[in-house]
């Protein structure tokens, strides 16, 4: 797919999601029922439960905890951490370029831990590369990209220096995986960690072996399930939202990039 393909796709992802965002959708049906009632239609009042129904299902169940349960199991944690890394990627989607830009100092949002385990990872693996990848994630920005805050975050918490390399032009996953390779131009037999979170790293895995890399290993961080009672419940209701959208978003992402060839399967296994 050539440039000017990736743009319009990433235009249109961004567009579409709009509407298309479970929370929207849901009330945007539920407005359109209202509106037929006003106007004397009684298949409105369909509408409406159907809007009020999704609400009340997640709150009264743990659905928003199943759709994410499959995509952060799938790629777990090695059992022993490897005695060499030579590299290490980080996605993008763990600052606040906008923020970052109002406030003047650097925005971290609730995937942070895809900047902490990095500083961390650095601090155990002292020779490995280290590269972030991210540019400008929406359509509408400033001037700062992601990869601009990083380098504030890291250099703030002490990792800096030749060996941390800053993408500044990916929009998406597949810019993500693309780019960084040309950066990285890993060579065979090497070892690479990727960072991202659990949920989208299935996306990821797969568009980063299409890209060519084959050293690649999966290093999930940003949890948002468990197994346990209290997991599965506990969370308010604009956070299970938040984590039904996300997982929404994850699945259409997977069969996606998977009609448009950039992964190699539906759903990428270890």
């Amino acid at each position: 797919m050539g440039p000017g393909m990736t743009d319009i796709s990433y235009v249109l992802s961004k567009i579409l999601w709009f509407p298309a965002r479970p929370g929207h959708l849901a009330l945007i049906i539920g407005a359109i029922g209202l509106a037929m009632i006003w106007r004397g239609r009684s298949f409105g009042r369909w509408l409406v439960l159907a809007c009020l129904a999704f609400f009340f299902l997640l709150i009264a169940t743990p659905i928003s905890q199943f759709i994410l349960l499959p995509l952060e199991d799938r790629f777990p944690r090695p059992a022993a951490a490897p005695m060499q890394v030579d590299g290490i990627v980080i996605l993008g989607g763990a600052v606040d370029q906008n923020i970052t830009e109002a406030r003047g100092i650097p925005a971290i949002n609730g995937a942070a831990e895809r900047m902490t385990e990095t500083v961390a990872l650095a601090r155990r693996y002292p020779n490995a590369r280290i590269i972030f990848t991210g540019g400008q994630g929406s359509l509408v920005h400033g001037g700062l990209t992601e990869a601009d805050v990083a380098r504030q975050v890291f250099d703030s918490l002490g990792l800096s220096g030749p060996r941390v390399i800053y993408e500044t032009e990916a929009r998406n996953t597949h810019q993500n995986a693309v780019l960084s390779h040309a950066l990285a131009q890993p060579k065979p037999g090497e070892v690479w960690l990727l960072i991202t979170s659990a949920s989208h790293m299935p996306r990821s895995m797969g568009v980063f072996r299409q890209a060519g890399w084959t050293g690649i290993i999966a290093w999930p961080v940003n949890y948002r399930t468990g197994h346990s009672l209290a997991a599965l419940y506990d969370a308010p209701f604009p956070e299970r939202l938040g984590q039904f959208e996300w997982g929404f978003r994850e699945w259409i992402g997977l069969i996606a990039y998977r009609l448009m060839g950039r992964t190699p399967a539906l759903l990428p296994a270890p």
